[in-house]
């Protein structure tokens, strides 16, 4: 018999099914069943005799139909849509790394900043132009040309037409010590200040040829101390530009963009505490020899008349034509700041060119001095109990409630003054420095008052830009400690 071809794949056809096949009972035989296509998509499920007997159904998975050709248009789609998609995030980050190093680059000190700093004797070739090589800030004030600022001199002292030709201080007046009216117990008037009255408040503020009033140092006994040698020098300046830190609140910023004239003529005078001092010292800043630090002449100041250090600063800031008495003219500037232009060219500009006496910054946010007055309540600035005894004063002596005063701004920022040492701007200084021992010491909300009181000629108010120009604002670096008095028993 001859044995089948094992390579050759057995027929299973109908005809040619092996016999014990066909022995099967029709009845036994499986039902025909609908095609599988029509019952389930892509799976194809055969049934054989021998896998019906043992109950096992073998699946098997169809495979995918291979998709037709691409058309290279829409391949070209595709790779787009690809590119695109993980494009646009690599850009995105690549446009973050690049201003990150940018910035960066920027915020980082110059090599030069890491030298040895420059000896003072050098400051005046520092930053005159260091603010401007950036092109960071357009200036708001016209300056004269260096050149000019070099040979600017004082201008002649003018005659005066004005009403007011002399101030009468009640510290040159006898008086009697400790004669402290009733009605200034709650008051902060004291031995330095001496105690105003209300009728001596009123009769202050009258224009007349000779103006009695009180502005400090009312006893030799009321404090703020300096040495004699102090004394003297302060008697030798005819310009300068003053500032004070007292509590160790503030650290000492040197003066930039002034002229070798303007270092010659100008006396730079920072008033100090001990408590400063001693913080100063830690900061690595302590005072020469010559008692000097940079271009500052720094001037230790004892016995403080206030427990109030704002109210201590108040002294140098609006009386300095006390302190200073053979003065032209002065400039000052707050603790915070850092004066960055040449002070005889802020005076040509503000005063003289102007033909004006006294020169501050509008206020940037507000205009009235009553909207001021909630500002600093608001703010815990001052109590309100004492916001309102001030302004009840205020409404009682016709002071309205307006924003504007001779088509400017009402209330001022006095972070910066310049002035003169003229009889009416001393009277006006002394008045704003008894107002604010009297109520509150934020000076903004008196300003106002002694301005529509005496009504002077030539206040200049300049801009907001323009006290910009004139300083580096890096405000307050420590918390001012409290002054304790010592009290006698």
């Amino acid at each position: 018999m001859a044995q089948p071809n094992p390579t050759q794949p057995m027929d299973t056809s109908e005809g040619n099914r092996p016999s014990p096949l066909r022995a099967h009972s029709p009845q036994l035989r499986a039902p025909a069943m609908p095609s599988s296509s029509s019952l389930i998509q892509g799976i194809s499920i055969s049934v054989s005799d021998d896998d019906e007997a043992t109950g096992k159904v073998r699946v098997r998975v169809r495979r995918k139909r291979s998709r037709g050709p691409v058309s290279a248009s829409a391949r070209r789609r595709r790779i787009l849509f690809r590119a695109a998609r993980l494009g646009v995030p690599l850009l995105l980050a690549a446009l973050a790394v690049s201003l990150l190093i940018y910035e960066s680059y920027r915020l980082t000190p110059s090599r030069s900043s890491t030298l040895p700093p420059p000896s003072f004797a050098e400051i005046s070739r520092l930053s005159r132009n260091a603010r401007a090589a950036d092109g960071a800030r357009k200036s708001c004030l016209k300056f004269l040309d260096p050149e000019k600022l070099q040979n600017l001199e004082l201008p002649e002292i003018p005659e005066t037409n004005l009403s007011i030709k002399e101030v009468v201080y009640r510290s040159s007046l006898p008086h009697i010590d400790n004669d402290t009216p009733s009605h200034t117990e709650s008051s902060r008037f004291n031995s330095f200040t001496g105690y105003q009255t209300l009728t001596e408040r009123e009769e202050s503020f009258k224009m007349k040829e000779s103006v009695t009033v009180h502005c400090g140092f009312y006893n030799e006994n009321g404090g703020f101390r300096v040495s004699d040698v102090d004394k003297e020098y302060m008697r030798s300046c005819e310009v300068l530009v003053a500032t004070c830190a007292f509590g160790g609140g503030d650290d000492l910023h040197q003066p930039i963009g002034m002229t070798e004239n303007s270092i010659r003529k100008v006396c730079y005078v920072a008033f100090w505490d001990e408590v400063t001092r001693e913080a100063q010292e830690e900061e690595g800043h302590k005072i020469g020899e010559d008692l000097m630090i940079g271009l500052w002449r720094i001037i230790l100041v004892s016995d403080l008349p206030f427990s109030d250090q704002r109210l201590n600063g108040k002294i140098p800031k609006l009386i300095s034509h006390r302190l200073f008495p053979m003065a032209r003219y002065s400039i000052w500037v707050d603790s915070k700041s850092q004066f960055r232009r040449d002070p005889l060219g802020v005076l040509e500009a503000l005063l003289w060119r102007s033909n004006s006496s006294l020169a501050l910054s509008e206020h940037g946010a507000r205009s009235s001095l009553y909207d001021e007055a909630k500002a600093i309540v608001k703010k815990h600035k001052a109590t309100p109990e004492e916001v309102e005894v001030q302004l009840d004063q205020y409404r009682q002596d016709g002071i309205p409630d307006e924003k504007r005063f001779n088509g400017k701004k009402a209330l001022a920022e006095a972070s910066v003054i310049v002035r003169d040492h003229a009889p009416l701007t001393n009277l006006f200084m002394c008045n704003w420095f008894n107002e604010v021992v009297r109520f509150t010491s934020r000076d903004q909300l008196s300003f106002p008052y002694v301005l529509r009181r005496l009504r002077p000629p030539g206040v200049h108010l300049f801009p907001v830009c323009a006290r910009k120009d004139l300083v580096n604002s890096f405000g307050h670096r420590r918390k001012v400690k409290p002054l304790v008095k010592e009290t006698t028993t």
